[in-house]
């Protein structure tokens, strides 16, 4: 299957973002036009936790086209997405002798691409770099539009993404077949941005993405190649208008920062300690996707109590976000008030008044400055299930 390449649009750059099967064995002959013969030497930075024929496929193929390849192995998590992580990848890419015309490529999920990104960013003031996501969510949101960023601990308090840079990738490559040994959890968390971007798609160039994204949730969770080919495609699309439309996220009435739907709710209980999905007898932590995926509820639901949507909204993303296996409720939240207060520390407050992106429509969704405090307790009390 020959690729789809979708095109972004960042200030007066253009890069593709080539989404198909069986992509990483031709990743080196893909560099070659994008990062010219003055590139000789490529660090990939990739997620440890990746089968070793994934990593092989890899490096043989940018061996091939005759770089000179290093691997630094990074433990992608959450709590290790911090500026030391960051350090540690930048003494290994001076020890590797990386110089500013060679390149870093990025081999693995949202973590790892946030990570090497930053790297890349950081690196001799800024060398270029090439994102492969491994998993959906890394495909359809975080390898594309240059947000790189790492984590800040703040009084114990995990703060998501608080530090970083816009650093555009100069190509993505998003090979279905490394979501083959994606686990069903990692798989489904990443569907959560999908429904995201369908939330919102209908005035950035895909009226019927939500639709689309209902009638074949089947075939999606069955993995069938072609399905995802063009989910990942459409999804990719409709992020890429919404960069080009707004690149730092600066327009206070919409632009990139519509992507944030779900968001804030969703990072103000990600990193809580004992709070685990409803119904998960092993009381695991929340993935991020589930995160979104309870905050597009509790979004939902404060826009309902707002009277900015229909109940009918509700009612179909609980719905969808229930079919594709993603926790609609969870246990163990502290008081809403402890809730209330990290949400409006979220990176996207500004002046300590909290902004929130509410549906209005299904595929249409806005930014409301200052939301009706009641709304924002109705959204939380509607995914906790004491």
């Amino acid at each position: 299957m020959n690729p789809q390449a979708v095109h972004v649009r960042a200030g007066e750059r253009v890069y593709r973002v080539l989404v198909g099967t069986g992509l990483l064995a031709g990743l080196g002959e893909m560099l070659l036009p994008v990062v010219g013969k003055s590139a000789r030497k490529i660090l990939i930075v990739l997620d440890d936790n990746l089968p070793e024929l994934c990593v092989q496929a890899c490096r043989s193929s940018v061996e091939a086209a005759g770089f000179d390849v290093t691997l630094a192995t990074f433990s992608a998590s959450e709590s290790n997405k911090r500026l030391a992580a960051v350090e540690r990848l930048l003494e290994r890419t001076a020890m590797s002798r990386l110089d500013r015309n060679d390149v870093i490529v990025a081999l693995g999920g949202g973590i790892t691409g946030d990570v090497a990104g930053l790297v890349a960013a950081m690196y001799k003031r800024g060398v270029r770099v090439i994102q492969c996501p491994t998993t959906l969510l890394a495909m359809v949101d975080a390898s594309v539009g240059g947000k790189t960023g790492v984590n800040l601990l703040v009084d114990g308090a995990l703060l998501k993404n608080y530090s970083g840079a816009f650093h555009q990738p100069e190509l993505v490559v998003a090979s279905m077949d490394t979501l083959d040994s994606l686990p069903q959890r990692q798989f489904r968390a990443g569907l959560a941005e999908c429904i995201k971007h369908a939330m919102i798609s209908a005035d950035w160039g895909d009226g019927d993405l939500w639709e689309w994204t209902e009638a074949r949730l089947d075939s999606i969770l069955d993995r069938e190649p072609e399905t995802l080919t063009e989910l990942v495609a459409r999804n990719v699309a409709v992020k890429a208008r919404l960069v080009e439309a707004d690149e730092r996220e600066t327009l206070a009435s919409g632009g990139r920062s519509l992507l944030n739907l779900g968001h804030t709710f969703a990072h103000a209980i990600e990193t809580l300690p004992g709070v685990f999905p409803d119904g998960d007898a092993g009381r695991t932590s929340l993935l991020h996707g589930e995160a979104v995926a309870l905050g597009l509820i509790a979004a939902s639901e404060a826009a309902v109590f707002a009277k900015f949507a229909d109940r009918s909204i509700l009612d179909r993303v609980r719905s969808v976000v229930s079919r594709a296996g993603l926790p609609t409720t969870v246990r163990g939240l502290p008081p809403a008030k402890e809730i209330l207060t990290r949400m409006a520390q979220d990176k996207k407050a500004i002046a300590g008044t909290m902004r929130l992106i509410l549906p209005v429509e299904l595929g249409r969704s806005r930014v409301v400055e200052s939301p009706p405090i009641d709304a924002v307790l109705a959204g939380i009390d509607a995914i906790d299930r004491r």
